[in-house]
């Protein structure tokens, strides 16, 4: 598939898109991220890699050796260099604790901690857990950076350890013009209230912040966003709600967003053609843009799986009505 043409610097690192309309993949470990950051003209680099993750939505590359400072420093270096505010840091995530072993700026993402927790209303159904992260910032998230280190090594056959994530700007073109028209310009608003009753559970206080931005700060953990959200690096519109975070749009009556909602979060989990599925192996690493992408995990293994992640903060979502279609831009077919 032709994308433009960046300055070729990632030309000689060999690469492929995995499917049509998300996820690309360095498949050789002898490419590593520690590298890139340390060549002579490692912001070309970057820039370039953030862009193409900005148009692939996630990028893969296999058994890294980035230590913890180093993944901190290349997300954030990925928003610097595509124009980011000066502003926009690191987010620290509201569960994170002050004595955290890794510090603030990073979030231990650890299947024992998640059936630690019980709640009465947890999801039963995997496709509930389809989300974009942190959208319940004013300041939400950029590029994410999760590289997985322990593994189960057994499970179900076919989901084992998997990571799925779906084109946003995939999940607007699907959509019939009527409704593209009907969603753009709306605006809906994000929660981040399950984090106060995991909190409760831990004894645990969320913190009132700044959370990595100087907007992100309070304990309500709730922003309002464009339901149609323009990536300022690709130019393209993107989908920009989601099943976990999303609660009603403004200005549809209670009944008219819950019901858009739910068609929104299943057109987003149902359409298999619109995601990539990722099998990790130990040390992967996945760096996504989450303005343009949703993501989710399958849990179907009983052994332990762990992970670090290092958010960046970007931009406050905004709409551009001359914003593309990446499908038009792309010259795609329907």
């Amino acid at each position: 598939m032709a994308l433009p043409d960046f300055s070729g610097s990632l030309s000689n690192y060999a690469h492929h898109d995995l499917t049509r309309h998300i996820g690309t993949i360095f498949p050789d470990k002898s490419v590593q991220l520690s590298q890139l950051l340390s060549e002579g003209n490692s912001d070309i680099l970057l820039r370039d890699l953030a862009t193409l993750v900005s148009h692939r939505g996630v990028v893969f590359f296999k058994d890294q050796d980035l230590t913890i400072e180093q993944q901190k420093q290349l997300v954030s270096k990925l928003g610097e260099l595509t124009g980011k505010p000066a502003t926009s840091g690191l987010h620290r995530h509201p569960l994170t604790p002050d004595d955290s072993p890794l510090g603030t700026e990073v979030t231990v993402i650890s299947s024992a901690s998640n059936r630690s927790v019980s709640l009465a209303d947890k999801p039963t159904r995997a496709s509930n857990g389809w989300h974009t992260d942190i959208t319940f910032e004013p300041v939400p998230s950029d590029y994410a950076i999760l590289k997985i280190h322990t593994l189960p090594t057994a499970g179900g056959d076919t989901l084992i350890a998997l990571i799925l994530h779906c084109s946003g700007y995939e999940a607007y073109d699907r959509l019939s013009t009527a409704y593209k028209k009907f969603l753009e310009g709306l605006n809906a608003v994000h929660s981040g209230e399950v984090f106060h009753a995991y909190a409760n559970l831990r004894g645990y206080e969320i913190p009132a912040g700044p959370r990595g931005a100087p907007l992100n700060v309070g304990k309500e953990l709730k922003a309002t966003h464009p339901v149609i959200r323009t990536n300022p690096v690709t130019g393209y519109k993107s989908l920009f709600v989601n099943k976990t975070f999303t609660k009603r749009i403004v200005e549809l009556t209670s009944e008219e967003s819950e019901e858009t909602l739910n068609f929104l979060a299943r057109h987003v989990s149902e359409n298999h053609d619109l995601q990539v599925r990722y099998r990790w192996e130990k040390n992967d690493i996945a760096i996504w843009d989450n303005r343009s992408t949703f993501h989710t995990a399958t849990g179907d293994y009983e052994e332990l799986r762990v992970g670090d992640r290092a958010v960046s903060l970007g931009e406050q979502p905004f709409y551009n009505p001359a914003s593309k279609s990446r499908r038009a831009d792309l010259g795609l077919s329907r």
